[in-house]
């Protein structure tokens, strides 16, 4: 094994000088995690622009035995793109490998590089009268590549699913510096394992993602947005199978929050508005939408619907969005929730699913549960109901030293709630990733033979352990 030096010297002569950069001054903002809770340091932040660099650089870090750390867009929320502070390893940029190579608008796919960036890709297709069906607070900086190392999910999951299930097709480099290469999608393909799927969701640590073939839609020609106001989240879940019912695929988005989440949003928006005049336990915002072929009749598929639900009382109050900006004002507000929560003071977030069907059992027994046992918190849960998966935060009583509690309490409240998610039979990571965050989380809880399953293929896709070491296992 050679020295660093020797290591940069040779990657600084692959890459060339827009392709390594030593300056600690460049490198420093990407050492911090999104969320400020990890910062590493590392030997020096590589940048290739195609493949191929990247392919030449991963066998000289397999050569030299230095570890890397892929990164996007530095959004995620679980510290999974971060380096330790060893300062050993390299830091990987695909931020420069941001080619939108196809769009398919006959076949609706494109084709794109890793490094693209959410938002830039929904502009692109946009264009051509279709969609890229996911969608996430932070599409501005989220990548491709990120998006799909974390099996990202979003608001219209339940339409369309995660990731995963957006990804036709999908190309990789290995920890040896091989290429994958699966951009061609079939239909059909009996070939053995969807050896893509190893490596969506896996996080860095079995390849880095550097292009994929994903699935379009067609684009929305109209929309209608629902702010409904209901006694309790067992009562939304009635109401969630009455739209799936009435609206069937046109249904995209099914958001709930407790009156508490809205109060904490309309204090942090001081323009914003109660899209509903009395208050009540909790809000629902549905969407549902239509292309071209079906916009004409969508207001009035929507208001029979609703009709139906006020006639079965399945809600208490609600109101339709009556333009595109009242719909754009009530997704704000839903958008606005985890902000607002963090102007409240310390909390500590969960990210869980458990089954859909049991969600609002779940937050019904555990929030009084948590706020008893820890007297002072309050424990709040909103996001996709319709995909099981909410956010649970709890928020810290009035504490003079807010990071002291969320490094005793706080961490007691996660392990307690780890432990009742797993409990219930859900997943203490349900869009955000493992990281380092959840790291001896998932070890502690995850079932042996899963784990034992993931550690095998990671030791076989990287015996050397040098793609991303210290996350998800």
């Amino acid at each position: 094994m050679t020295t660093t030096t020797d290591f940069l010297d040779d990657a600084a002569a692959s890459l060339g000088p827009r392709g390594l950069t030593r300056d600690a001054d460049l490198i420093q903002p990407w050492l911090t995690d999104w969320r400020g809770r990890f910062t590493g340091s590392a030997c020096a932040m590589a940048s290739p622009a195609s493949t191929e660099e990247l392919s030449r650089l991963v066998r000289l870090c397999a050569s030299h035995g230095v570890p890397i750390v892929p990164q996007g867009g530095n959004s995620g929320m679980s510290g999974g793109a971060t380096p330790d502070d060893s300062g050993k390893a390299l830091l990987l940029s695909l931020r420069r490998m941001n080619t939108i190579h196809e769009i398919d608008v006959e076949a609706r796919r494109v084709t794109c590089g890793a490094g693209v960036v959410l938002q830039t890709l929904h502009e692109a297709v946009e264009d051509k009268g279709l969609r890229f069906p996911l969608t996430l607070g932070g599409k501005g900086s989220a990548t491709v590549g990120g998006l799909i190392s974390t099996n990202a999910g979003g608001s219209q999951v339940l339409r369309h699913g995660s990731m995963r299930a957006l990804v036709l097709g999908l190309e990789a480099v290995l920890a040896d510096g091989q290429v994958f290469s699966m951009l061609t999608p079939l239909k059909k393909d009996n070939r053995g394992f969807d050896l893509k799927q190893l490596l969506i969701g896996s996080e860095g640590t079995m390849g880095i993602v550097t292009a994929a073939t994903l699935k379009l839609v067609p684009a929305v020609a109209d929309r209608v947005v629902i702010w409904a106001g209901l006694p309790s989240l067992g009562a939304a879940r009635t109401l969630l199978l009455h739209c799936e019912d009435m609206a069937g695929d046109a249904l995209e988005g099914f958001e709930v929050m407790p009156q508490a989440c809205l109060d904490a949003v309309l204090r942090h928006l001081p323009d914003a508005r109660a899209p509903l005049a009395g208050r009540h336990a909790w809000h629902v915002l549905i969407e549902v939408v239509a292309d071209r072929t079906s916009a004409a009749t969508l207001r009035e598929r929507c208001e029979a619907m609703m009709a139906e639900a006020f006639d079965k009382d399945l809600l208490e109050d609600a109101t339709m969005s009556a333009s595109e900006a009242q719909a754009e004002a009530f997704w704000l507000l839903r958008e606005s929730v985890a902000p607002a929560e963090r102007e409240r003071g310390p909390a500590v977030q969960h990210d869980i699913s458990v089954p859909v069907e049991k969600m609002p059992a779940f937050v019904e027994a555990t929030g009084p549960m948590i706020e008893a046992e820890w007297p002072g918190t309050e424990a709040v849960a909103f996001g996709h109901l319709g995909d099981g998966n909410v956010h649970y935060h709890v928020i810290a009583p009035h504490v003079a030293d807010g990071l002291a509690w969320q490094k005793t309490d706080g961490k007691a409240i996660s392990r307690r709630m780890h432990d009742l998610v797993t409990e219930w039979g859900g997943s203490i990571s349900a869009e955000h990733g493992i990281g380092q965050l959840k790291r001896d989380e998932l070890a502690r809880l995850g079932d042996p033979v899963a784990l034992s399953m993931l550690r095998a293929v990671k030791h076989a896709l990287d015996p050397q352990g040098l793609l991303n070491p210290g996350k998800l296992i």
